[in-house]
């Protein structure tokens, strides 16, 4: 490790910071690493492992710690207690660090941090674990609620709404993938770049690739250091994106010279999938809330010099009477619990409940409504969220259906055989992880009726 900076310092920094000041986990670890740049690069995987590993497993942790320790895990200082989180994580997931060493850099770190009289406290619990974690007894499948939180760390109240729409077997492969590593998944361009020559660039530099399913120019992609420092990110012939959120680009399916509005665009990778698809023509109008959200999105549309994507800073749940009617289709990838990439944001689950999912419902509702205003009569609507709840999906779509002049169109054209089913012939998909090969995704398709009697 660096003798100048303490990995395991910077991983109490975040944790703290995630779980008692409520920051977001992935802008967190990511603002630290830009930090530490100069880090090297297995440093700066311990750090993402460490901190994305005892966030995914926190609910577990903690039922460990409650087997070994005579202060319960919620009533220790936040110190302490990200402290020990994060020490056991590294003692039963990372065979490559030394228990011992574990054991003693948590100590030191202790006294570090002025928790003189605590010391003996973490060095007994952590030294018991690492001895005695063979003889926890976790709950059993007979009492499925308990089992399911407990080993795959996910709030109870979200297990209990997972069982009642999706059953156990789904629920556990969902629960079984949220805690599996994600690759990085890029899209290569398909105008003006070859494929071959972005694919041996690539592993010019040592990059292993990997051909992803379901979309055609999708790959994974691992063992680089930076991606920013990949020639054929630095040009724009690739963009990180994940399958299920490119598969909206081949449902919307854009025909050169459309009008495309994209309301909810930030950070812009569906945007952009578009604007690729355009050729160059078209325009694609990709707007979003804040000037924070849209720089997102020009910086991305300048480094892949696309000329045909305006962006703008509007609130999508007020009406532009500017653009009503005029856009041949409209997405509307909406805000959303974002249940569908728990894996990829790890403390999505702890921050969510039940009445935060029916307030997110009713702003999805109000974007659809003025969405729906600005798709032509025969134009196209895709509605598209991150999440895997029937309340903001389904739900959602069949309450539009009853109320705005749109019907559901088959996606069965725009995907492949794998992905074909009896909802997308009827006009939705709803991918889930575990189930399907990416991140949990609900798309729909709607077409504007050119007459409509309620």
């Amino acid at each position: 490790m660096n003798q100048q900076v303490n990995t395991r310092e910077l991983i109490l920094g975040i944790l703290l910071e995630v779980n008692k000041e409520g920051q977001y986990s992935h802008l967190v670890i990511r603002s630290t690493l830009e930090k530490y740049q100069y880090l090297e690069k297995q440093e700066r995987a311990f750090i993402t492992r460490v901190c994305e590993g005892t966030l995914e497993y926190k609910l577990r942790l903690d039922y460990i710690l409650n087997q070994f320790s005579t202060v319960p895990a919620e009533k220790m200082k936040p110190v302490i207690r990200e402290l020990l989180r994060s020490s056991v994580y590294q003692i039963l997931y990372m065979d490559s660090v030394p228990d011992s060493a574990v054991c003693n850099e948590a100590v030191k770190l202790a006294r570090k941090k002025g928790f003189y009289n605590l010391t003996g406290f973490v060095n007994g619990v952590l030294r018991k674990i690492a001895r005695e974690y063979g003889s926890i007894r976790f709950p059993g499948k007979e009492e499925p609620e308990e089992y399911l939180s407990v080993i795959y760390s996910m709030p109870k109240w979200l297990v209990q709404r997972f069982l009642e729409q999706y059953g156990f077997e789904k629920t556990e492969k969902m629960l079984e993938a949220f805690l599996k590593e994600k690759p990085t998944t890029i899209r290569i361009r398909e105008y003006l770049v070859e494929k071959e020559a972005v694919l041996e660039s690539l592993k010019s530099q040592k990059v292993t690739v990997e051909k992803a399913p379901y979309v055609e120019n999708a790959y994974y992609v691992k063992d680089y250091d930076y991606l920013p420092a990949l020639d054929a990110f630095r040009v724009g012939s690739i963009q990180v994106q994940d399958v299920s959120s490119m598969l909206v680009g081949d449902i919307a399916a854009p025909k050169e010279g459309d009008y495309v509005i994209d309301l909810c665009a930030a950070p812009g990778g569906k945007t952009l999938c578009i604007a690729d698809k355009l050729k160059g023509t078209g325009r694609v109008d990709a707007r979003d809330i804040s000037r924070t959200k849209t720089d997102y999105i020009r910086e991305n549309a300048i480094r892949q010099n696309f000329l045909n994507v305006v962006v703008t800073e509007k609130d999508a749940t007020q009406l532009d009477s500017d653009s009503l009617e005029k856009a041949d289709i409209v997405l509307a990838d909406v805000p959303c619990s974002g249940l569908g990439v728990m894996g990829r944001k790890t403390d999505i689950k702890y921050k969510l409940n039940p009445a935060k999912i029916q307030e997110l419902a009713g702003l999805q509702r109000e974007i659809l409504e003025q969405a729906s205003t600005y798709v032509k009569p025969g134009g196209t609507l895709i509605y598209s969220t991150c999440t895997i709840g029937k309340e903001e999906n389904q739900d959602n779509v069949e309450w539009f259906l009853e109320n705005y002049p749109y019907e559901l169109e088959s996606l069965d054209p725009y995907l492949c055989e794998e992905l074909r089913s009896e909802t997308t012939k009827k006009g939705y998909l709803q991918l889930l992880p575990g189930v399907h090969k990416c991140d949990g995704f609900f798309i729909a398709r709607l077409k504007r009726k050119t007459e409509w009697n309620k």
